[in-house]
């Protein structure tokens, strides 16, 4: 049955804070610029240089205050607007060609303020020219002065930009804070930038240099690749571009590695570009739309009934149930993203309409889950949702159904009889009272209850999950679709005792949509960092214990199916390994007695490194953090002896030093096992001031001579004044004289000394006594020829007679 197309009404603007001022403008001005914020309450409207005041507003519906800004003719108002999503509420981030970047947040109080003002580029001098905030990120392209970007040639000055990168950390209530500067480009031409959820796509500009106007580069931060592509021909590179392990890439260098990439191309004719979940949509002047997708190969899509009305006609691409909206002037149409056939038209009653994102999954009200899946699209009339009808042919089950089929499969899952349970059975049989109260409530035959309200939320969360997949299942197979059910399967298996199929389930959904998976994992132990870098969260013990537990005793996993933490581990190694061991670290500190798998007392840093694969196989670099953050005396010892064996003995003392007043022993092991070091060689000279301060306090002098006598190496010889050429210097008192004067220094006495040699002469106990004397008697050298060699002819040796 043929699904027919629906325009549905959300908002007729009246709810919309300062609605007069929102219409007026939405209606005025065509080259208006619209935002839409996450949790979809708040609309963001900028106006372009020169346009009247207001050239900001941001209106909020529902409850809150709008924002209203206008700049002077002299001051040029900002290059471009973003929303944040915030942990309470989404902050606003304001750039400006200057590199000026303003964060506005809508406090506690009435009114917005001013939350924090940055310089992107400090002490640079650019000028930014694109902007876009993919998620967590923000990116910019920005063109450096002259000579800043010293490449010879008489392309130079289309080849003076750069793209930056700067992570978006949260940091307090709704404060995100920018991370240091890492340059992705260098050397390359004026790209203009857009995101989507997961990429960033950096696509060429009517300036843009006409031998490179053919590349298309998309960055997908979550990979830390890059891809390079040139679309209608067919040739697409991977390279690494992740800012983590410090990658950077010259535009120049990029281009000559990848083959066929600089051969003479037709520039791309595109009048519209619009970033989907899919790639990247590429609308041409002949009304042709094309697909690139983030693995660099291209595909048609269709072609529109009419074409743009040159490079200043109005257009607006976006897809939902693979489906290609495009509304194009005051027309509206709808064609099959897989065939390209037009599967309706519409003609709207105005041509200034912008095509809105959906709210972000899981942010929008729960009272409007029905409104799910489409595309909004925005005009002075009011706010529109553009969606499907539902297949007559497809019946949603209801609340009582849901109800005796969830039901049966406990009651199967617990019963040992051999025939299958039906909800039928279950519905006339007096022997399950539970699911026939239940279902009573719902359907209204018993007053509301206590129980009733405990139960609605989860009853509304598993419909609109049964909702879902209905769709899914009748074809609409959207990527965003099966992300949402993924985080949705995630978030309800949390609330279950993770054992058996529910555990396998959560393992399937980990190795199908990791992304999606870590994104509810991450909600549900409301994790951030704080103003220090460390990881923090605030989700409540039994969270945590469910997390970090293990399976029960007899009832050991099937194989390949790990344990939740195990799970997250593995998931975290995947998608960014650089913080397994802020998470393993933070892990430690949230568990309790009891809570590990395995063996008794298994501590969980061991759990993370078995998932890292066997001994010598793993990651150096991971292995090294994972012991050093894990703080157990046996690992960080090992670590420090990973690092000695490696030369790194900077960050093995300061691995040390790192430790408090409330470890003496392991400092002094420690300190012990690099004293060694120091004995042996000289590697470690330049490092003595750290490895004095590693020194235990009550160390004395006389200890650590006997520990340096222990740790010297063998003499092959008799020892010399000077070493041999070329061999390295042996250790001596000099290179000692700080550390000997340190320890020394703590055993002398606290009042002035009275003299030169006081130090030297003070003994705080009586000198022993005088050991008794006997009668003398002469022992001549003949008598021992070994003493002639060395004493005086003549002159014999007393010694006391003690027989």
């Amino acid at each position: 049955m043929k699904r027919a197309g629906t325009l549905r009404l959300l908002s007729d603007l009246s709810d919309f804070s300062g609605a007069a001022r929102l219409r007026e403008l939405l209606a005025g001005d065509p080259a208006v610029r619209v935002r839409y914020s996450p949790d979809g309450r708040h609309l963001l409207l900028l106006r372009p240089p020169g346009a009247p005041a207001p050239q900001l507003l941001v209106a909020v519906r529902g409850p809150g205050a709008d924002l209203e800004r206008a700049w002077p003719a002299g001051q040029p108002p900002p290059l471009d607007a973003f929303f944040l999503p915030g942990p309470a509420r989404p902050a606003l981030v304001l750039i400006w060609e200057t590199g000026l970047a303003e964060v506005w947040g809508a406090g506690v109080g009435p009114g917005w303020r001013l939350l924090q003002s940055t310089e992107l580029c400090p002490n640079s001098g650019a000028r930014v020219v694109a902007v876009a905030a993919p998620r967590g990120r923000l990116v910019w392209c920005e063109e450096c002065q002259a000579g800043a970007e010293g490449w010879l040639g008489p392309p130079a000055a289309s080849f003076s930009h750069r793209v930056c990168v700067r992570t978006l950390e949260p940091s307090g209530e709704a404060v995100p804070t920018l991370g240091r500067t890492h340059i992705l480009l260098h050397h390359c031409p004026r790209f203009g930038l857009m995101a989507s959820r997961r990429d960033l796509f950096l696509v060429p500009t009517a300036t843009t240099w006409p031998g490179v106007a053919h590349i298309l580069l998309f960055w997908s931060p979550g990979k830390g690749k890059v891809m390079v592509s040139v679309p209608y021909v067919g040739l697409a590179h991977s390279k690494s571009l992740n800012p983590g392990r410090g990658d950077t890439w010259d535009f120049r260098i990029l281009l000559r590695g990848l083959p066929g990439l600089l051969s003479p191309r037709q520039p791309l004719g595109v009048h519209t570009w619009a970033p989907t979940p899919q790639g990247l949509l590429l609308l041409d002047f002949r009304g042709t739309v094309s697909l690139v997708h983030s693995h660099g190969g291209t595909r048609p899509v269709g072609t529109l009934q009419e074409a743009p009305v040159g490079p200043q006609g109005s257009a607006a691409l976006g897809t939902f149930h693979s489906t290609l909206a495009c509304v194009l002037g005051s027309t509206l149409e709808l064609l099959d993203m897989s065939s390209g056939q037009l599967l309706e038209r519409k003609v709207l009653s105005t041509d200034r309409v912008h095509l809105l994102e959906p709210p972000a999954p899981g942010l929008e009200d729960e009272e409007k889950l029905e409104a799910r899946g489409g595309l909004r699209l925005l005009s002075a009339v009011g706010l529109f949702r553009v969606g499907w009808e539902a297949p007559q042919g497809l019946e949603l089950p209801s609340a009582e159904d849901l109800v005796f089929e969830e039901a049966c499969e406990y009651y199967q899952r617990r019963s040992l009889r051999g025939t299958q349970l039906t909800p039928e059975e279950l519905r006339h049989n007096s022997i399950f009272r539970a699911p026939q109260a239940l279902a009573s409530i719902l359907q209204g035959h018993l007053p509301p209850s206590t129980l009733l309200t405990t139960l609605r939320a989860e009853l509304r969360d598993y419909r609109g999950l049964e909702q879902l997949k209905a769709q899914l299942v009748a074809g609409d197979d959207e990527e965003a679709g099966w992300t949402e059910l993924a985080e949705q399967e995630v978030a309800r298996l949390l609330r279950t005792e993770l054992m058996g199929d529910q555990l396998a389930q959560l393992n399937t959904i980990f190795q199908a949509l990791p992304t999606a998976a870590w994104g509810a994992i991450h909600r549900a132990l409301q994790l951030q960092t704080d103003r220090d870098g460390k990881l923090r969260s605030q989700a409540p013990p039994d969270v945590w214990k469910k997390v970090l537990g293990g399976t029960a005793a007899g009832k050991e996993p099937p194989n390949g199916v790990l344990p939740p933490f195990e799970l997250l581990c593995q998931c975290l190694c995947r998608l960014e390994s650089r913080w397994l061991p802020p998470f393993v670290e933070l892990a430690q500190q949230q568990g309790g007695p009891g809570w590990g798998a395995g063996a008794p007392g298994l501590p969980l840093y061991r759990r993370a490194l078995a998932v890292l694969g066997e001994e010598g196989a793993r990651p150096e670099a991971l292995e090294l953090e994972l012991l050093l953050s894990s703080g157990r005396p046996k690992a960080m010892l090992q670590a420090v002896g990973q690092l000695v064996q490696k030369e790194q003995w900077e960050r093995a003392l300061e691995a040390g030093l790192a430790l408090g007043p409330s470890s003496p022993l392991l400092r002094s092991e420690i300190f012990k096992l690099l004293l060694a070091e120091f004995a042996q060689h000289r590697r470690l000279d330049t490092h003595f001031p750290l490895l004095c301060r590693l020194c235990p306090p009550d160390l004395a002098p006389a200890e650590l001579l006997l520990l340096l006598r222990a740790y010297l190496p063998d003499e092959a010889g008799p020892p010399t004044p000077f070493p041999e050429p070329g061999a390295e210097p042996t250790l001596t008192v000099g290179l000692l004289r700080a550390l000997l004067e340190q320890t020394g220094a703590q055993g002398r006495p606290s009042g002035p000394v009275l003299s030169l040699y006081e130090d030297i002469l003070w003994d705080p106990g009586t000198p022993p006594p005088t050991p008794p004397r006997g009668p003398m008697t002469t022992l001549q050298a003949a008598d021992h020829p070994g003493l002639e060699a060395w004493a005086p002819s003549g002159q014999g040796f007393c010694v006391t007679d003690t027989s």
